[in-house]
């Protein structure tokens, strides 16, 4: 004769019906689908919104690298290099090769290095500067953009021009989507090395 056939399942529920120590039996508890959260939380959007800004589907190349210099003119807001963030978002490299989007073959795979390189002499007039204009614009097929700026820093006779190489990506999960393939200067960006 087994266990389960020999104790009704009255005796069954008795035996467990008091937690150890206490006299009183437990309740039986029924959850009910009302008892289980909403998938998303109620401030959801909000907190979505709060996220660093990255690539859209809806933006134009041109409009990729707008974005990328305001987020750069005011990199500290709302929090210290904030704008380098926007920038790895939007960069095109795998983390997982080396990659030349400053021109030199780096290991890009970590923030901190692709942060420090925007902290270099050259690449720091971007961070917080006070103005710039667009030099040239052109689409050099489909799926490839490239626009000259130039680039007024704080600090004074601070000034540089950069080229951005914008690549739009076909098939995978960032279809459709302008991502920065390089971002140059025109002169030797680490002619004094670099802290990488």
């Amino acid at each position: 004769m087994s266990f389960s056939s020999s104790v009704s399942s009255a005796q069954f529920l008795s035996m467990f019906a008091k937690p150890f120590g206490s006299s009183k039996p437990l309740a039986p508890h029924i959850s009910a689908s009302a008892d289980v959260p909403d998938f998303l939380s109620a401030d959801w959007l909000e907190s979505r919104r709060k996220k660093p800004f990255g690539p859209r589907l809806s933006f134009s190349a041109d409009e990729a690298v707008r974005h990328q210099l305001d987020a750069l003119k005011y990199n500290d807001q709302p929090h210290q290099d904030y704008g380098v963030e926007v920038m790895y978002r939007f960069a095109g490299f795998d983390p997982f090769q080396r990659s030349t989007y400053f021109g030199r073959f780096f290991d890009l795979g970590q923030f901190e290095r692709f942060r420090r390189i925007f902290h270099h002499s050259t690449y720091r007039v971007l961070l917080g500067h006070q103005e710039r204009e667009i030099l040239s614009s052109l689409h050099v097929n489909e799926n490839l953009y490239k626009q000259r700026i130039w680039v007024r820093g704080t600090r004074p006779e601070e000034e540089e021009i950069f080229q951005f190489t914008m690549v739009q990506r076909v098939g995978g999960s960032w279809d459709g989507y302008w991502l920065t393939e390089s971002l140059l200067p025109d002169g030797d960006a680490f002619s004094g090395g670099v802290a990488y």
